[in-house]
């Protein structure tokens, strides 16, 4: 990866919808090296999926509630059985296992908080639980799914 697979990733980050003549004409390369740019950038994984993002609010998912979660045991078994569990419930759109106090930190959206009685109720059946905390998010300060660039490994641009 160079800087100019850099600056390809710059503005795939922030409008992946971009016209490839026009990703191309930004980061000043003619259209097929930039393609096969992007393409050598998916083939390696750096890109792992172009997506749509929704405004939760426009599908009447007004609430956003962090929830953190400790297990009940801590063996692979539980732990295979809580994932399985979790993945199929729709509202939880983040899981991530922590290191310190808690175990789990899912990011759930629903309509209201009935909507997350509701998720809640299927959450405890999942598996075994010591301790669930739910936080609401009162407002979103910073949302993004860029990754910052700034620590990428780069190889010089090759010349001639």
């Amino acid at each position: 990866m160079d800087k100019k697979d850099l600056e390809i990733l710059n503005f795939l980050q922030k409008d992946a919808s971009i016209a490839l003549a026009d990703l191309a004409q930004a980061v000043h390369l003619s259209v097929t090296p930039c393609w096969r740019r992007v393409q050598k950038l998916q083939e390696d994984g750096v890109i792992r999926s172009q997506v749509v993002l929704c405004d939760p609010g426009k599908l009447n998912l007004g609430l956003t509630v962090m929830v953190a979660l400790k297990a009940a045991q801590h063996n692979e078994k539980w732990m295979q059985k809580f994932i399985a569990g979790v993945k199929d419930i729709s509202e939880i759109v983040e899981i991530l296992r922590m290191s310190g106090d808690i175990d789990y930190l899912l990011k759930v959206h629903v309509p209201d908080m009935a909507g997350f009685d509701l998720v809640y109720k299927k959450l405890v059946k999942v598996a075994d639980l010591q301790d669930v905390s739910s936080s609401f998010v009162m407002e979103v300060i910073k949302s993004t799914t860029a990754l910052p660039l700034d620590y990428a490994v780069v190889k010089p641009l090759k010349t001639g």
